[in-house]
């Protein structure tokens, strides 16, 4: 699922360790900058597929050390054109 408006400072760990208190949490990470290494602000949360849906219901508007969060299901990445 997509996690946006994270803390700048989040890492991949931490949004495991606060997605897990709702379902069973397969793999996190956080998008960075391809230059810089910096966390573009959001990321990616893979769970449990019988948990996803209450997750999204529990999280999506809640606050993580003071920004709303933004949680949804993830869309695929529309082909960039070459």
């Amino acid at each position: 699922m997509y996690v946006g408006n994270l803390p700048w400072a989040t890492k991949a760990e931490d949004l495991e360790k606060f997605f897990s208190q709702y379902g069973e949490v397969i793999s996190s990470r956080i998008i960075t900058d391809r230059e810089t290494g910096r966390s573009r602000g959001f990321g990616f949360v893979e769970v449990a597929d019988q948990d996803a849906e209450q997750i999204i219901a529990a999280l999506n508007g809640t606050e993580m050390e003071g920004r709303v969060l933004t949680v949804n299901e993830a869309k695929a990445r529309e082909e960039r054109p070459s």
